[in-house]
């Protein structure tokens, strides 16, 4: 991916950036995560509604390793690992709403993200991948 594609996409909105997201993942059918040397995944807090915990994820490697560079405070430990989608949908969602974490779809170089429950992101990518 070049350079400029990848700061055009990080400089939409984040309702851009999720129509994106939705996009991508349709036709790759993977999701990125973060994960430090202990295999542990990223979890970032929101601040709003009392605070929240939110699992942030990226339609692709590119995305994901440009936030853990530029974004992250404790970037030299995180790295870029794939989920297929049918795991994410069939495991870490379900997962994700039993604990009560959230998902942050695609944070962007300005910290905004889009915060979804996990049933109703499961819900929008049951949708787009009834799209192709």
């Amino acid at each position: 991916m070049s350079n400029d594609h990848l700061q055009s996409v990080l400089a939409q909105t984040a309702e851009e950036r999720f129509e994106y997201f939705l996009d991508a993942v349709g036709e790759e059918r993977e999701i990125w995560i973060l994960i430090n040397s202990d295999e542990h995944f990223l979890k970032l807090h929101g601040e709003e509604d009392g605070g929240f915990e939110y699992l942030p994820i990226w339609p692709s490697s590119d995305f994901a390793e440009h936030y853990s560079q530029d974004c992250a405070e404790d970037s030299n430990e995180l790295t870029p690992k794939s989920i297929p989608l049918p795991q994410f949908l069939n495991r870490w969602l379900p997962g994700l709403d039993k604990d009560g974490i959230e998902v942050g779809v695609f944070p962007g170089a300005d910290n905004s993200v889009w915060i979804s429950e996990p049933k109703d992101l499961e819900q929008n990518l049951r949708d787009e991948l009834a799209r192709f």
